[in-house]
C-alpha cells in the first residue's frame, strides 16, 4: 500500500463534549462497533460492571469522570480510526484544547436533555479557531429532553455553525421508537441493548403504508410532517461545506443503548475527512511529503503504574515513522530513535514497526520530551499553535512526609510535564513550588496521584496571585534589577524562563506600565521567537 493510500484510509478525530453529555460511552460503543472490544463497559451504571475502555486510570473509574486523553485505534468499514477522547469537565479543559490541535474533526456530544452547555461553547470556540469539521451526535434520546427543533434552532444560536440533520428522531422519552436516516432513506427501529449490537434496519419509503405498520399512523405522519420541514428549511447536506467547517451534520441517538450509533460511524467514515495539513513557524507541511515529521501533544506519566513508564503521544503529519530509524528532536538539537514506539486501546499497547500520517503513536521517554516538540528527519521547524495559558488558581505545594521528597519532587515534575497544571519555582525564598491550574478539581487529581503512584503525601495551600506572566527583555540587565527588586513575586518555569506572579489585576497594570523595558507575556507561546 503507498503513502497516499495510507494517508486515505485514515480518519483522527476528537470526542468532545460538556461533562456528562455520554462521550466516554460513545467512545466505548464505537469501539463495539468497530469490533475492537466485545462488550462494552459503563463510566456510571449500577448493572453494567465493567468501566469503560477509555477511562483507565482509577480515580477516573472512582468520580466517573474523564481527567486525561486517551487514544484509541480501530478498524470500521476499511478505514483505520484513531479516536482521541478528551476529558469533558472544565478543570481539565487545556488536555482538550492541545488534544485538539492532534486531531482533523471532531464529534461533539450534546445532552437532549440539557443542550448547550457552557464548557460546549468554549469547545466548540477552539474549533471554530482551526475551522475543524464538526459533527454532532445528539443524545440520551430515550430520556425526556427538549424538541428536536429547538435543540437544533439552540445549536445554530450559541454554537454559531448550522446544522443539518442527517437522523431524524420518532418521539422522544419513553415513546422513543427510533431514527429514521435521511442520508439512506432507512429506518432504524429502537431496542435497547447497552453492552451488545442488536439492530433492526428496514429500507422504507415513508411516503407509503409500510412505515405506518412500523411505527404506527400517529408518529409516521409526524415524521413526514418532520422530514419536509427539514427538506424546506435547512439546506442540502454539503460535504465540502462540512469539510471547511461551516455546516455540521446532526445525529440522534442513545450511546449508553447502542443505539443510532451505526448511522453515525457509517457516515463518518464516508464524509470524514483523511489527514490534513499542518502549519509550522516555517512553512505548510503536507502529509504526502515523504520525508517524516510529526509533533508531541500529550504526555502521561504511569500509564502502566508498575512500570513507572512515560509516554510522549505523537501526531504524525509526513511521511512515515519508522521504528529504531534516527529522528531530529528540533529543540533539543540532536537525534534520537525509538526501540518501541506503540499503537494504543486506553492503556494497552501494542508494539508497531511503522506509523503514517494521521497516526498517534506513544513514544517511551525518559524525560527529554515537552508538549508542543517537533520530531523531523531533519529540517528545522516546529508545529505551531500549542500554547499553555497563565493558570487561573495558584497553591503552594507542602510535602507531608520529609521522608519522600525525592518522590514527591520526581512526581511533581512528571505530572506537571503532562500539562494538567504548571509548576512555578521560587528560588529566593527557599524553592518554595506554585503549581498553578484552570480549576480545583486538578489538585485532587495531582493529589491523588502523587500518593497512588509516588507514594508521597502533600496538600495545597491557597496562594494570593491573580495571574502568571512570564517576563522577557531585551536588555539583560534591566530584566536583573526587575528580578531583584521584585524577587518575592518572580518565580521559574520547568524551562527556566521567569516568571511575574501578580497579586492582583490592579498591581499587574502598574508593573507594566512603570516597566516599559520588560515585556509582559500571557501565554508561553513567546519562548518559540525567543529560541527562534
Amino acid at each position: 500500500m503507498t503513502i497516499q493510500e495510507e494517508i486515505h484510509k485514515r480518519r483522527t478525530f476528537g470526542i468532545i463534549s460538556h461533562p456528562d453529555a455520554g462521550k466516554t460511552t460513545l467512545t466505548e460503543k464505537l469501539l463495539l462497533f468497530g469490533g475492537a472490544i466485545q462488550t462494552a463497559g459503563a463510566v456510571k451504571s449500577n448493572k453494567i460492571k465493567k468501566g469503560a475502555t477509555s477511562d483507565f486510570m482509577e480515580i477516573e473509574r472512582q468520580r466517573g469522570i474523564s481527567v486525561a486523553t486517551s487514544v484509541m485505534t480501530l478498524e470500521y468499514n476499511n478505514v483505520l480510526i484513531n479516536i482521541l477522547d478528551t476529558p469533558g469537565h472544565k478543570d481539565f479543559a487545556e488536555d482538550t484544547y492541545r488534544t485538539l490541535t492532534a486531531v482533523d474533526s471532531v464529534i461533539l456530544v450534546i445532552d437532549c436533555v440539557k443542550g448547550v452547555e457552557e464548557q460546549t461553547e468554549r469547545l466548540m470556540e477552539v474549533c471554530r479557531m482551526r475551522n475543524t469539521p464538526v459533527i454532532i451526535f445528539i443524545n440520551k434520546m430515550d430520556r425526556e429532553g427538549q424538541n428536536p427543533f429547538d435543540l437544533l434552532d439552540e445549536l445554530e444560536e450559541k454554537l454559531g455553525i448550522n446544522v443539518r440533520p442527517l437522523t431524524w428522531p420518532i418521539n422522544i422519552g419513553q415513546n422513543f421508537k427510533g431514527v429514521y436516516n435521511l442520508f439512506d432513506k432507512s429506518l432504524n427501529i429502537f431496542n435497547p441493548n447497552k453492552t451488545k449490537i442488536e439492530k433492526e434496519v428496514v429500507s422504507v419509503d415513508i411516503w407509503t403504508e409500510e412505515l405506518d405498520k412500523q411505527v404506527g399512523e400517529r408518529d409516521a405522519n409526524q415524521l413526514r410532517e418532520d422530514v419536509e420541514l427539514i427538506e424546506g428549511v435547512y439546506e442540502p447536506f454539503d460535504r465540502e461545506m462540512y469539510l471547511q467547517g461551516y455546516i455540521a451534520p446532526v445525529f440522534f441517538g442513545s450511546a449508553v443503548n447502542n443505539f443510532g450509533i451505526q448511522e453515525l460511524l457509517d457516515t463518518f467514515t464516508e464524509i470524514a475527512p483523511s489527514t490534513q495539513p499542518r502549519q509550522t513557524d516555517v512553512r505548510v507541511i503536507e502529509p504526502t511529503e515523504k520525508k517524516f515529521s510529526g509533533f508531541v501533544f500529550k504526555i502521561h506519566a504511569n500509564l502502566d503504574p508498575k512500570h513507572r513508564d512515560r509516554i510522549a503521544f505523537l501526531r504524525i503529519c509526513s511521511g512515515t515513522f519508522e521504528r529504531n530509524k534516527f529522528y531530529k528532536h528540533v529543540r533539543l538539537d540532536k537525534n534520537m530513535r525509538f526501540n518501541n514506539p506503540y499503537s494504543f486501546l486506553a492503556q494497552a499497547k501494542e508494539v508497531i514497526d511503522e506509523a503514517f500520517p494521521g497516526d498517534v503513536i506513544g513514544l517511551y521517554d525518559t524525560g527529554n520530551f515537552k508538549i508542543g516538540d517537533t520530531l523531523t528527519e531533519g529540517e528545522v521547524f516546529q508545529y505551531q499553535g500549542i500554547p499553555s495559558f497563565s493558570p487561573e488558581i495558584f497553591k503552594e505545594l507542602i510535602n507531608l512526609d520529609p521522608m519522600k521528597s525525592k518522590q514527591l519532587e520526581k512526581g511533581i515534575q512528571q505530572l506537571t510535564d503532562e500539562g494538567v497544571a504548571q509548576l512555578f519555582t521560587q528560588s529566593q525564598l527557599g524553592n518554595r513550588k506554585i503549581v498553578g491550574t484552570v480549576g480545583d478539581l486538578q489538585y485532587e487529581v495531582i493529589q491523588y496521584r502523587l500518593e497512588h503512584e509516588y507514594g508521597a503525601k502533600c496538600r495545597f495551600d491557597h496562594r494570593d496571585i491573580a495571574k502568571a506572566c512570564w517576563i522577557t527583555a531585551t536588555d539583560q540587565a534591566k530584566l536583573n534589577e526587575f528580578i531583584r527588586l521584585k524577587s518575592q513575586f518572580v518565580a521559574t518555569d520547568k524551562d527556566g524562563n521567569y516568571v511575574f506572579l501578580a497579586e492582583s489585576d490592579w498591581i499587574l497594570r502598574m508593573n507594566i506600565q512603570n516597566n516599559p523595558d520588560i515585556q509582559f507575556h500571557f501565554t508561553s507561546e513567546f519562548k518559540r521567537a525567543v529560541e527562534a
